[in-house]
């Protein structure tokens, strides 16, 4: 009876857990083994197949660098990432909606003043982005810590460059009504990294690596829940196909262009053309 057989190993396995004292540690392995040997009795998987899944992870291994996460765009383009943000970040009713971090945050990035400007010498087009920061109930939070970062003109990161030079990313405070205001580059469409292991399994199940146009929020005060964010472009064609599953609908904003010669806030002298988007951002506290 290969069935019993199976299902005698699978119970051999989530026993050999009963010992852990971590109670949590043994609850997460005992399933993990469950579901992970289901797996491979409903695909009859073979050991060719278990090979190639082990090269893959070695690659993925290979590839990670300090400023290339590899297994965060596998749990990323998998759709773990934003089931992980769903399990634990449910929708709380009137606060802002979460979701992925992505492997591109930085710790430490540059401090700018209200009104200042997170390009950095990235390229691409001006964008004035505003907005408060309030709890649920609509009182504002000052002091509210805003991490703000994005890809470039050209869909690269700062970090994915080799000058080691910091750029599209930086964090600012919120005023003492909440709100805040700074400068940014209008969103663009990327492709996530897809010249290593992740890329390839996107190609091989015919799938694009492109990412919905974003701007990316991480943003944290003191007794309050922290927020972990996007801003997507409205009319982007991307938002129904965003690699990584990230788009929610209530996170979607307008970025709307001006032309050439318009007046911009604080009488900054552009070239070109700019946009301007507007988020409002409300907290849930602590609890």
């Amino acid at each position: 009876m290969p069935e019993t057989t199976e299902q005698q190993l699978t119970d051999q396995v989530v026993a050999s857990f009963d010992t852990a004292k971590d109670e949590r540690f043994r609850e997460v392995m005992q399933a993990l083994v469950r579901h992970a040997h289901a797996f491979v009795r409903e695909t009859r998987l073979t050991e060719a197949e278990w090979g190639a899944a082990i090269e893959f992870l070695t690659a993925s291994g290979h590839i990670t660098t300090d400023t290339r996460q590899e297994f965060v765009l596998l749990s990323d383009v998998l759709g773990i990432s934003m089931l992980t943000v769903a399990v634990n970040e449910p929708d709380h009713g009137e606060a802002t909606e979460s979701t992925v971090l992505g492997p591109f945050f930085v710790q430490d990035s540059p401090e700018i003043e209200l009104g200042g400007d997170i390009a950095g010498g990235a390229k691409g087009e001006p964008s004035w982005v505003t907005g408060t920061v309030t709890d649920t109930d609509g009182t504002p939070v000052p002091g509210a810590r805003i991490e703000v970062w994005e890809a470039d003109d050209d869909g690269m990161y700062d970090v994915q460059y080799d000058d080691g030079a910091l750029a599209g990313r930086a964090h600012l405070f919120a005023d003492a009504e909440g709100g805040y205001r700074f400068w940014a580059l209008t969103p663009t469409p990327y492709p996530i990294p897809d010249d290593g292991p992740v890329g390839r399994l996107l190609q091989h199940a015919g799938r694009s690596p492109m990412r919905a146009s974003h701007l990316h929020f991480k943003v944290t005060a003191p007794g309050f829940h922290p927020l972990t964010t996007h801003i997507f472009v409205a009319g982007d064609p991307g938002l129904a196909g965003d690699s990584v599953f990230g788009v929610k609908e209530s996170l979607v904003r307008p970025f709307d262009r001006h032309q050439p010669g318009t007046p911009t806030p604080g009488g900054r002298r552009l070239e070109g053309s700019w946009t301007s988007a507007s988020f409002d951002i409300v907290l849930r506290k602590e609890g």
